[in-house]
């Protein structure tokens, strides 16, 4: 080998291991990792790192003006100052006792609270979308659809050809997918939407459709808001399996929220900030993000708490951390992939060793294996804790729900996982609200009736391979 080359390589890998010591704020672990791969497999390292190590600019990664950022910024100053002066909120005994977790989604994430909302919950695919279809159809100005997956399927092209309909008429129609998600889309696919004026992008694009430098990036949001009058935020993707008719995952059980209110203004800007960066247009947002007037209907508080690889925290995860520590009698958690990090872990234990009723459903049947036996590895730990442990066994799992002494809920599209918390692009919405924290937790209980319980005496008696399966799939917990 030339030793150009070798010098070259040697200073490259001397470059990136500076870059993740001093530039790059990565946990100590990860920074480990990293350069323990790129000084021992020094090609390979530097090929990995370029699909899998890079971190997103934090900085106004969505290019904001100064405008915007000032706008923004001064709604949540004064949303804050309203939550520490307002007597009307003081008053309301359920806002006042969660003030600190909406303080903290507030400061965070820019969550402002809206309370003006209405919630409808669909936990059945067949539902979700005759009410998305019908709402489609009944559509004046504009449609704006988010999902990290879009199959080529029955379902796909019925959503395809129902917004077709739409921008024929003269609708404004913008779809956003992730472009590793919908790996089977193509542009082609949409030709007769583009035809009619209809927008269609791909988040993070591959280079080429065979090389995506943000592999590890995803936009993981499931997002649809219909003339700023009503929005969908939730679980479910665009797919046959999602409807429950995919013979290797039976019926599929999901959890998505319907909202009309003021809270379609945050989905909606939401939507348009990851829009903007995906077709790189800019300077939109602040017409965009909380001004449509919407029919205030039921007083239902809400906080849309987003996240991704760009944000300087975790918001999701700390909104998670601080939910189940509040928590005085029930913690309910519904997740297809429990595999949480220290913080989680320690506060599901805290909160079983006081006496809290922690219930975790996961899937008795995996779709990806290693994460599966991980997540068995985790829960399986809480058992000892005093922690109830339920396996959904009606199908597969989806859903993506907590719940808290049945008064405060989130429902969105974060898994329990590093890939949700430090990876993907991520949304949730988190209600105040003993009704709706109910109907949610009536809908756990009702999916107990399916699910089996894994006691510590059925853990403890797993076999050798189960443990070995485990202790593997754990060690790798990190990167599934």
């Amino acid at each position: 080998m030339d030793i150009n080359f070798i010098t070259i390589l040697l200073i490259v890998n001397i470059l990136l291991a500076g870059i993740l010591i001093f530039i790059e704020k990565r946990d100590v672990a990860a920074t480990w990792a990293w350069l323990m791969i790129l000084l021992f497999i020094p090609i390979v390292g530097f090929l990995l790192y370029l699909f899998l190590g890079r971190q997103l600019k934090q900085k106004n990664f969505y290019h904001l003006s100064n405008k915007e950022r000032s706008y923004l910024q001064l709604a949540v100053t004064n949303q804050a100052n309203q939550i520490h002066n307002d007597q009307r909120f003081i008053q309301d005994e359920l806002l006042s006792k969660h003030s600190q977790l909406i303080m903290m989604n507030l400061k965070s994430a820019n969550a402002l609270l809206t309370t003006e909302n209405e919630i409808q919950t669909f936990s059945d695919g067949y539902e979700k979308f005759n009410s998305l279809f019908e709402d489609i159809q009944n559509a004046e100005k504009e449609i704006n659809i988010q999902y990290y997956i879009i199959q080529r399927d029955s379902l796909g092209k019925k959503l395809r050809d129902e917004l077709t309909k739409k921008a024929e008429k003269g609708v404004k129609v913008r779809v956003l997918y992730d472009d590793i998600g919908s790996k089977k889309i193509t542009p082609s696919f949409f030709k007769d939407l583009i035809k009619h004026g209809g927008e269609v992008k791909a988040f993070f694009p591959s280079f080429l459709r065979l090389i995506n430098f943000r592999l590890n990036n995803r936009n993981h949001r499931k997002l649809c808001i219909i003339d700023g009058r009503v929005a969908y935020i939730g679980g479910f993707n665009v797919g046959d399996e999602y409807l429950g008719i995919d013979k290797k995952f039976g019926y599929w059980r999901d959890t998505h929220f319907r909202i009309k209110g003021d809270s379609v203004n945050q989905i909606q800007g939401r939507f348009i900030l990851d829009w903007q960066q995906a077709t790189k247009q800019h300077g939109h947002i602040i017409e965009e993000f909380t001004f449509n007037n919407v029919e205030s209907i039921r007083n239902t508080p809400i906080q849309i708490v987003a996240s991704g690889p760009n944000s300087e925290t975790e918001h999701l995860k700390n909104m998670y951390v601080k939910l189940i520590t509040s928590a005085k009698q029930s913690v309910y958690i519904q997740t297809p992939y429990f595999v949480p990090d220290a913080s989680i872990m320690d506060a599901c234990k805290i909160a079983a060793l006081s006496g809290i009723d922690v219930r975790i459903m996961i899937p008795s049947k995996p779709d990806h294996p290693f994460v599966h036996w991980a997540s068995l590895s985790y829960v399986g730990e809480l058992l000892s804790y005093g922690a109830k442990i339920l396996l959904y066994e009606n199908g597969f799992l989806h859903a993506k729900t907590i719940v808290i002494d049945q008064e405060v809920a989130s429902v969105g599209t974060t898994n329990i996982d590093t890939r949700s918390f430090k990876l993907n692009f991520e949304i949730n919405a988190i209600v105040y609200s003993e009704k709706e924290s109910s109907n949610l937790q009536n809908l756990f209980l009702s999916d107990c009736k399916y699910s089996s319980e894994l006691t510590l005496e059925k853990y403890q008696a797993r076999t050798i391979f189960i443990k070995i399966k485990e202790a593997i799939s754990r060690l790798l917990s990190p990167i599934l």
